[in-house]
């Protein structure tokens, strides 16, 4: 089916078993409570993107399937959803898709190594903010066998609640 529809992974998943999987998932009514996010964990800067066809044009289509191929980060990922709706698909202990919708006002933190990917939902509409330590970087790794190799990997790895482990 078309990843930007709903998708139900057959069970609810509470925010306590997202962080056992090492995800941070919030609602943020303000940009204050994200400033005091941004402040605790260090972050420096941050931008905006609209990902819809009005902003990236004829582009929009190859980006949104960049997005939802599955890939992991060397840095943590925050995002805070200024408007419209999309998913974040994040593999859990068990190497099984969870989906995690998002829209305004939502807040979420993927750690270095988890293995992820992001789609739109079928309005093809949504504004984030993106928040970094450092410099404004966006660098995907996407998934391959050699990648379990990678010391951010293997780093989410050792850090993952027992509870949430493969088994």
């Amino acid at each position: 089916g078309d990843q930007r529809e709903e998708h139900d992974c057959g069970r609810s998943v509470s925010a306590d078993e997202l962080a056992r999987i090492g995800v941070v998932y919030r609602s943020c009514p303000s940009i204050a409570a994200v400033d005091a996010i941004a402040s605790e964990r260090s972050y420096k800067n941050r931008d905006e993107i609209v990902v819809s066809p009005g902003s990236m044009g004829a582009q929009y289509e190859a980006k949104v399937r960049m997005f939802f191929d599955e890939h992991l980060h060397e840095d943590e990922e925050i995002r805070y959803i200024l408007d419209g709706r999309g998913f974040f698909d994040v593999r859990d202990g068990h190497d099984s898709w969870i989906r995690i919708a998002l829209e305004k006002n939502d807040l979420i933190i993927l750690p270095a190594g988890l293995y992820h990917r992001f789609t739109t939902d079928s309005e093809n509409y949504i504004k984030a903010m993106r928040l970094f330590k450092d410099e404004p970087k966006w660098t995907p790794l996407n998934r391959d066998p050699g990648l379990d190799d990678n010391a951010f990997r293997k780093t989410y790895l050792d850090t993952l609640d027992p509870k949430a482990r493969m088994t």
